[in-house]
This record gives structure tokens, sequence and C-alpha cells, in this order.
């Protein structure tokens, strides 16, 4: 059997090397010039810089994190982000530094009766209707204000009150002196970085990679061919958005070398205020604790963008009505293309972890090959 895989990014590459594992000639198809999607990583300055934004791989699952030791070794990187909030910092997720900081508290008691204060105080006598609402109900207005309102609405570009609750549905409370962000036994990043990681699944001699290559100036002969197709690109564009479009939230990165070994002393700073335009900067040598040759610095800034099309969608906006368009669009493929795969974070329009990319992509692998 012959495949083509639409897209180089971290499901299309576990179907790849799956699929040529078995003995099955495998034809990449990949837009950009480079292999690994999201998780492209290219080393400047000595520095594995994340070039889509950061990628930090957990999980709870014992065989993901075995499977991706296949191709990595990892370091023991803790994600323990700090947020900035004009010039005040605190700890995140939201733990007894936290509320040391913001209260004075000391006791995860005595923090737990100032949240239920603060929450008491508000009166709330229903639902939630809106994010803010929901916020408000799980955590009360000092860490709202200071931790989450700004970020949330520069993340999403709406105000917090014209976003549904269902976007929080529970904020991460931790009543520990613990600044690990996940509570996953699985944590770190692979020594090296993550593209190392795509082009060893596609290493195969029954696997052929062509870069710069845009599927849909090819799509009538891909898609005739005696190929079975993998497609991870954007659904609605796969039909020519003919039912309408999804909608996304996109990014646009700005990224620039310091001549400074330590710029902000972590990995990740959120900045929760309204006023400061990017939500967090990225330093990538701290994902690095290993890394101790480089004298300089990479930072990058990150800043949420309204999506159009022709720009990268990062983040699926999955809200009723759009939830409701992409199951239109699932009818019209099982219908109109019942051989072609859709895969991944595009093409099953969700907002996939790392972890979750692969156990999707296994599944299809299992499902595929009856095993």
């Amino acid at each position: 059997m012959k495949y083509t895989v639409i897209g180089s990014g971290l499901f299309g590459a576990v179907f790849a090397y799956e699929a040529a594992r078995r003995g099955h000639q495998v034809q990449v198809i990949e837009k950009r010039n480079h292999v690994g999607g999201n998780i492209y990583t290219k080393e400047l300055e000595g520095i594995q810089v994340h070039m889509y934004g950061a990628h930090i791989f957990h999980t709870k699952m014992k065989y993901i994190w075995d499977y991706v030791h296949q191709f990595s070794e990892f370091n023991n990187y803790v994600n323990s982000p700090i947020a900035n909030y004009h010039g005040e910092i605190y700890n995140l997720p939201f733990n007894m530094n936290t509320f040391n900081k913001l209260w004075g508290v000391i006791t995860p008691n005595e923090a737990m009766e100032k949240i239920d204060r603060q929450k008491s105080e508000l009166h709330l006598n229903r639902l939630p209707q809106n994010l803010e609402e929901q916020a408000l109900s799980l955590i009360g207005p000092d860490v709202y204000e200071r931790l989450v309102k700004g970020y949330t609405e520069k993340q999403w570009g709406k105000k917090a009150i014209e976003l549904p609750a269902s976007i929080i549905k529970r904020l991460p409370v931790r009543f520990t002196y613990d600044n690990n962000y996940f509570d996953d036994p699985y944590q770190g990043i692979p020594v090296g970085g993550y593209t190392q990681i795509i082009e060893k699944m596609l290493s195969s001699e029954l696997v052929n990679v062509d870069l710069g290559v845009d599927f849909f100036n090819h799509r009538e002969s891909i898609l005739n061919s005696d190929s079975k197709v993998i497609f991870t690109g954007m659904l609605d564009q796969f039909f020519g958005y003919s039912l309408g479009g999804l909608e996304y939230r996109s990014l646009k990165f700005e990224t620039e070398v310091k001549n400074v070994t330590n710029y902000q002393g972590n990995a990740v700073v959120n900045y929760t205020d309204s006023d400061t335009p990017y939500t967090r900067i990225i330093e990538h040598k701290h994902f690095e604790p290993e890394n101790k040759a480089t004298s300089k610095t990479i930072i990058t800034r990150e800043y949420p963008k309204t999506w159009g099309r022709g720009d990268e969608p990062y983040y699926p906006i999955n809200d009723r009505k759009n939830r409701k368009l992409y199951s239109e669009y699932v009818n019209l493929a099982r219908k109109s293309y019942p051989d072609v795969i859709f895969g991944g974070r595009l093409g099953q329009y969700r907002y996939y972890n790392m972890d979750q990319t692969i156990m999707a992509a296994l599944q299809v692998v299992k499902k595929e090959f009856g095993e």
C-alpha cells in the first residue's frame, strides 16, 4: 500500500514512521521548507530555538513517554512559568507562593478562606454567563484581575465578558508551594530539539519527503493517485471553505538575540496586564538547563492576532458555532472522501498537546493496519 501524508508535523510523522515500519511506501508533502510543523526547532547561537512557540513535552501516559524516547533523550526541564503584572512577579499555576505574594497568607487554610471570602462577596447567585463570571466564581477578583483577565483578553482578542464560560471550565489552583505547572509524571524537552525527532521518524528508505510543496497546487493529482491520503491540514480549506470558514487565533513571533547570558531568569514569563501587547516572552536557553555553552541568549515575544486566510492557524476557536460547522465538514468528508484520513490539530479542529497528537496518530495506525 502507498500512502501520501500531507504535512510533516507530529501527527503526520508518526503515521509515516509506523507505515514505513510495516513495509509501506510513504510520500510526505510539506508546504514549508522544513519538517516538524509547529514543533520545529532550529539551533541559533548554540541554542535550540522553538520557532513556533514554546513546546514542553508532558504526559501522564507512560507508553507515550516510552514511545518518544525511541527517538531522543529528554532532559529534566520542569515548566515553572511566572507572571509579570505591571512589574510584580507571581508564580504560576496559582499556588501558595502566589497567594503569599498577594495576601501574605502562609497556610493553605488561610488561602482557602481568603478565596472563599472573596467569592462570597461577589454574590454570584446564578450559573456563570461568561468567562469573567466563571473565573471569578473559581478564584475571586484578586487573582482574576492580576493574572487572568488581561492575558485572556489578549489571547482571544475579546473582552472576558464576551467569551463563553466554557473556555475556563476550571483553573489550576494548588494549595502547596509547588511551582511545577503540569501535574503529569513525565515531562521534559528533547536534548537536541524537536526537529531531530521528526527527522528520525522520516528517515526510512521507504519515506520520501518533498519540502516547499503546497498540496493545493497538486490536489487533484494526489487525490486521484493510487496512494491513500493522510491529510493534516485545515479541514475547511480542503473543501475550499465551501460550507464557510472555521475560526482560529493566530500568533506573531518576534525573536531576537540578546548579548547577555541571562535575560529574564526563566523560560516562560507571561505578561498578564492589558497594556503590554504581547502575552509572553520565551527565553529559549532555559529549556536546556544542561546547555552551558553560550554567552548569548535568544528571546521570543508572542503576540496573539486575529487569524485571516494565509496566516498560520494556531488555536481553534472551539465554540458552539464552530463545532457545528466542523461536524458538517466531517459529514461532508465521510460522504465525498471516505478513504481520506483527516488527522492532527487542524484536520480534527482541536487543540492537541503533543502526547495527545501521538496518541491520536497511533489510534489511526491501529485502525488502519488492524492491530
